[in-house]
């Protein structure tokens, strides 16, 4: 009777091990699964940011591209002969030779 009772104890133990194990295993893959979770949350979350801050880069760069056309225009257009025109009338107060320029009396 007593080899099969210390034979039992041996199986029990074992038994008792293996499950141990399988608990130990099953506890490390759902660690496992949670830090994978928040990692993902987290990255799902800077994606998003990211995903925003190019969105705005693109405003900007679109933005850019349109002052900088519209500066190649004005530079254009200071080149005209119409431009120095208004501008020496304006703030030099100059005119044709033919022309009569009225100013208004203060009175």
């Amino acid at each position: 009777m007593r080899a099969r009772r210390r034979t039992g104890k041996k199986q029990s133990n074992k038994r008792r091990l293996k499950e141990k194990g399988s608990n130990i295993i099953v506890f490390v893959v759902a660690v496992f699964c949670i830090v994978v979770g928040i990692y993902s949350i987290n990255l799902k979350k800077q994606s998003e940011e990211l995903e925003e801050k190019k969105t705005n880069l693109e405003e900007q760069l679109a933005s850019e591209e349109q002052r900088t056309k519209d500066l190649e225009e004005l530079e254009k257009y200071m080149q005209t002969k119409k431009y120095m025109e208004e501008v020496a009338r304006e703030r030099l107060g100059l005119v044709y030779p033919d022309e009569i320029l009225i100013q208004p009396s203060n009175k």
